[in-house]
């Protein structure tokens, strides 16, 4: 049995603090090496005990980060300092501007998660998974409405995608496998595959490597210029 991920927790608030990392040690797939209350405690944190992942609110007043940013700011400084460590930023905005901020330097690593949604293990363990394999997560929440936004918009891209499209899209900004997405859109591999390289072609990123193509794709459809 491959042994527990290691984990640092940030949250200022206690109880969310301390019930994340019941939730996460009941698992068995993850340690929780120390929980802390602001980001500036985070970096220490990561500096000492070099985890695997860090599990962070996306706001911690009290620090030397940008007020509103602290969790994404301290998100970036472990990802420069520690690009081994995976990060799962926990947000209680579905504004997609947020993520835009999180995905700014590029998405490897990287995993934005509604706060009102880690009472769900499996998801939470998904991210973490991702992460730490160098993948990414984007809140579904999140993609869906700004599909909306761009498709109200008539962005040239948006309108390009078919629906089929922009739902294998969709899965896509969950992290989802070809054969994920085929289970759960009752679709065959080989028609994910077709999609997929459509998407990719539509969206003009035929040339970056598959692994960051994935959410690149999500990305730009959405309007961020990763």
């Amino acid at each position: 049995m491959a042994d527990p991920l290691r984990a640092v927790l940030a949250d200022d608030h206690y109880l969310v603090r301390e019930g994340l990392r019941q939730l996460l040690e009941t698992s068995g797939e993850v340690g929780v090496v120390a929980a802390v209350s602001n980001a500036d405690e985070l970096l220490d944190a990561v500096r000492r005990f070099e985890p695997d992942v860090i599990v962070t609110d996306i706001r911690m007043p009290g620090t030397s980060f940008r007020a509103g940013f602290e969790g994404i700011d301290a998100a970036h400084q472990v990802r420069a300092e520690h690009p081994g460590t995976g990060v799962v930023v926990l947000s209680q905005y579905r504004d997609a501007l947020f993520a835009f901020e999180l995905f700014r330097h590029g998405s490897e690593g990287l995993a934005y998660l509604l706060k009102d949604r880690i009472g769900n293990l499996d998801d939470l363990l998904g991210a973490i998974s991702a992460v730490t394999s160098g993948g990414s997560v984007i809140e579904p929440q999140v993609v869906d409405a700004l599909v909306r936004r761009r498709v109200r918009r008539s962005r040239p891209a948006a309108g390009q995608l078919t629906a089929r499209e922009r739902e294998v899209l969709g899965e896509m900004s969950l992290g989802r496998s070809n054969a994920g997405i085929a289970q759960s859109l009752h679709l065959s591999v080989s028609a994910v595959e077709k999609n997929v390289n459509t998407i990719f072609h539509k969206l003009g990123l035929e040339s970056a490597p598959d692994v960051h193509r994935r959410v690149a794709a999500v990305v730009r459809y959405l309007g961020a210029d990763l």
